[in-house]
């Protein structure tokens, strides 16, 4: 298993590559609400049947239902605090060697820097599975899916695309009125004053 620098590389390639990893274990970082990964976790298993692991790093307390402990290992990163203490949960993670990894993109601010740093620390093909435990792979044959991802998580995946766009080209405009007006009342009060 390649480490350090290398390990990034490895990473890495598989976003420039379609090919995917035989698949024996699953690391998934529940960087959103419970649910969506209850949903998932049968669906992996349905998915791969050469399963061995699904490991999980969340800040959720408990066992998710239809997670098995036996077949895999729940990671806490309140259990991690400190930079020392991070590099070695990195470390372990690394060590448990795992094929593929899911990031929960589900819109909510839930462990948003741990699931980047996981993404980048382990050597595995990311997916990513949005707020109705459906997923697609982090490589540059679904560009195009991610690219309409990114766009409605920005807001303008939808019909009222066009006008988010527009109010955020008359913001600049709209805010240098609103400093003018306030800068003439201002004027004004003092004149009345002298």
């Amino acid at each position: 298993m390649p480490s350090g620098r290398w390990a990034t590389i490895e990473a890495v390639r598989y976003v420039f590559t379609r090919r995917y990893p035989p698949t024996a274990r699953i690391l998934v970082v529940e960087s959103g609400p419970r649910h969506v990964l209850e949903r998932l976790l049968p669906a992996l298993q349905r998915n791969y049947p050469g399963l061995e692991h699904i490991d999980l790093l969340t800040c959720h307390p408990g066992v998710p239902r239809g997670f098995n402990t036996q077949r895999g290992q729940i990671f806490h990163v309140q259990d991690y605090r400190g930079m020392a203490a991070r590099r070695r949960l990195f470390r372990e993670l690394k060590a448990r060697q795992p094929d593929i990894c899911g990031l929960l993109c589900t819109g909510a601010p839930i462990m948003t820097a741990w699931k980047w740093l996981t993404a980048w620390s382990v050597p595995a093909k990311i997916f990513l599975v949005n707020e109705n435990s459906d997923y697609f792979w982090l490589d540059r044959g679904h560009w195009r899916i991610l690219i309409r991802f990114l766009l409605t998580r920005a807001g303008l995946g939808s019909g009222d695309a066009l006008a988010t766009i527009g109010q955020a080209l008359l913001l600049p405009f709209t805010f240098t009125f609103l400093l003018l007006y306030a800068a003439q009342v201002h004027f004004r009060r003092w004149l009345r004053a002298v």
